[in-house]
């Protein structure tokens, strides 16, 4: 049997990266576990703000390394983003708390209180273990599951931006802290580059699914990982229809199609990934949850493709008689949706599920029936125009793209405040506005944009994945403290947050897989969406082979898998709307619209 070619000689840090949804988590799990059962001492380190590692693995896994009992060798970490922005804020303010006024200390506190020093709060974290021998002395191998693809660039560009941020002694650094809390910071930024850099300590992993969009990100995280010469040379799809006897008899149009379009995404793959070496992880007739099903991921990848499918045949016996799945069209959200004549409407969820084509379905919709509708994405890994293909009439496509926000926001600062500046002063706001912080403060005041435009029209946002979406809802709401605390009871007036938690100009429609992970994923969402005063108005389960109807004994077992997360769904759920999983991709307006009927 041959190898499968990332595992070959694996280096001290193994990262995993990838477009939200392809299966990060269970490759890197099912790595680590093979490492481990191998003999070698494993870190296993989940760098994503909505991290399912500890339920992946059945055990409850913290901000501390944790030991796992299963897998002798093996612990894991998943980093907390709350927790690390809360330690690094007292670290910050502990030294001065009884030095300075209380009111200094209240503003110091709402200045760390963004975004912003959440990442950087946790990119220390994630920096200590690439450079701090003392932490990870007793590991042969520290494996990364990473974020989703946009928010895992800004994480591995940050240690390029800030070592230039200080080399060049830039910025106001007031949302993290005294420049000399980071100057202290300069050689593990330094040493964390080097390491990134280097294909002898630091192997990087791309996982994708056979899919024509999955690919096409996967292509251009490859270019963006080449523009901070950090080099990828392995790619993993994982996740395809495997061959067998029963599936290539012709008789399942689901799993011809399927395999089809499989087939002709991996044959039209970009160059630069057709360039790496790969290898191809079947789909599993079971959900990857627990340490048995992960060691069966990547047996199956050594061999024949068809290898170990009938290792499962017993786990597909008695399934003639799958239940269906319940009838819960799109367009009956829609007709309820439109029933305001106008609004902003938010399609949230885990990366991978389907959020785009939901929210672009809805906004073909709402266009057809007459409405103005503005569709615009706040995903840094957005592919709206591959989904749309084309105008649509009454609708307009946006997409707060953070370079472009960022490039206006300089500019109107400059002409505002820095038209009353000397020339010195300019200067030296100019290069406040380098610090890598002012992209946050940019998007987040398109995003308050779009939301003031949904008063008088529908605005459909295509959210990026949950962790990143959260992020830019505590921007909302750190915005929305500092409006109450400036404006007190002078005036009346309506912040972002305001709008996103009134029932009747914000609609957030939550959209999961029938699969433990993402429906796990969108119930702590709602639930987090409800601490802050937004409640969900519907959910959306996508891609339902229980919905569907196959015949494949293969499909109708994954098909069963889906019930009993739909059970959940409706019990969680104030309205419900399940889409099939359709032979034909559903990209284009006529196939959107198709959806919403």
């Amino acid at each position: 049997m041959t190898a499968l070619a990332f595992l070959k000689a694996p280096p001290r840090f193994l990262f995993f990266t990838g477009k939200g949804g392809v299966g990060k988590t269970s490759v890197a799990c099912a790595t680590a576990i093979r490492l481990a059962n191998a003999g070698q001492r494993v870190l296993l380190v989940s760098t994503d703000p909505a991290s399912n590692v500890g339920q992946v693995l059945g055990v409850v896994i913290g901000n501390t390394i944790t030991p796992i009992p299963q897998v002798p060798g093996l612990s894991a970490l998943e980093i907390d983003p709350e927790h690390a922005a809360s330690a690094y804020r007292e670290r910050i303010i502990a030294p001065v708390r009884d030095l300075l006024p209380a009111v200094e200390i209240t503003l110091m506190t709402e200045q760390l209180s963004g975004s912003c020093t959440t990442e950087v709060a946790s990119f220390n974290e994630f920096t200590d273990l690439l450079v701090n021998s003392d932490l990870t002395a007793g590991y042969h191998h520290i494996i990364f599951d990473t974020a989703p693809t946009g928010h895992t660039i800004r994480l591995l560009q940050l240690p390029g931006s800030w070592t230039d941020f200080l080399n060049e002694g830039k910025g106001d650094a007031s949302c993290l802290g005294p420049l000399a809390g980071l100057e202290k910071q300069r050689e593990t930024y330094a040493h964390a580059v080097d390491a990134l850099k280097d294909p002898a300590l630091t192997r990087m992993v791309l996982v994708s699914r056979a899919q024509k969009s999955s690919l096409a990100e996967a292509a251009r995280t490859v270019e963006e990982l080449a523009t901070i010469d950090i080099a990828c040379r392995n790619l993993v799809i994982n996740g395809v229809l495997p061959v067998t006897e029963e599936s290539d008899s012709g008789r399942d149009e689901l799993t011809h199609a399927i395999r089809s379009r499989e087939t002709a995404a991996m044959a039209q793959m970009p160059a630069v990934l057709a360039a790496l070496t790969t290898d191809i992880i079947d789909l599993k007739v079971t959900n990857m949850m627990g340490v048995d099903a992960l060691v069966g991921l990547l047996a199956e990848g050594e061999g024949a493709r068809d290898g170990g499918v009938a290792g499962e045949a017993s786990v597909m016996k008695n399934i003639d008689d799958t239940p269906d799945a319940p009838h819960a069209p799109l367009h009956d959200i829609i007709d309820q949706l439109e029933a305001d004549g106008h609004g902003l409407i938010m399609c949230m969820g885990k990366g991978g599920v389907g959020k785009t084509t939901v929210a672009a379905a809805i906004a073909v919709a709402l266009a057809h029936r007459g409405h103005d509708v503005t569709l615009t994405t706040t995903d840094p890994a957005a592919h709206l125009s591959d989904t749309l293909q084309g105008e649509v009439p009454s609708l307009t496509v946006t997409r707060i793209d953070p370079e472009t926000a960022t490039r206006m926001y300089r500019e109107r600062v400059m002409k505002g405040r820095g038209s009353r500046l000397d020339a010195i002063g300019q200067a030296a706001l100019w290069e406040d506005l380098q610090s890598p912080c002012t992209t946050e403060v940019a998007v987040f005041q398109q995003f308050s944009r779009a939301v003031h435009e949904s008063a008088n029209k529908f605005v459909i946002v295509d959210t990026a994945p949950t962790g990143h979406t959260l992020l830019l809802l505590d921007a909302a709401g750190s915005y929305h403290r500092d409006v109450v605390r400036q404006m007190g009871d002078s005036m009346a007036f309506i912040t972002p947050l305001m709008r996103l938690q009134d029932p009747v100009l914000t609609k957030v429609v939550v959209v999961t897989l029938a699969e433990p992970t993402p429906v796990m994923e969108a119930a702590e969402l709602q639930d987090d969406l409800k601490r802050a005063g937004i409640t969900p108005f519907a959910w959306v389960v996508n891609n339902s082979l229980a919905a569907a109807g196959p015949s494949s004994p293969f499909l109708r077992q994954r098909a069963a898998n889906e019930l009993a997360e739909i059970a959940r769904v409706e019990s969680l759920a104030p309205r419900l709307a399940i889409i099939p999983l359709l032979a034909e991709e559903p990209i284009g307006e006529a196939r959107l619209t198709a959806l919403g009927r």
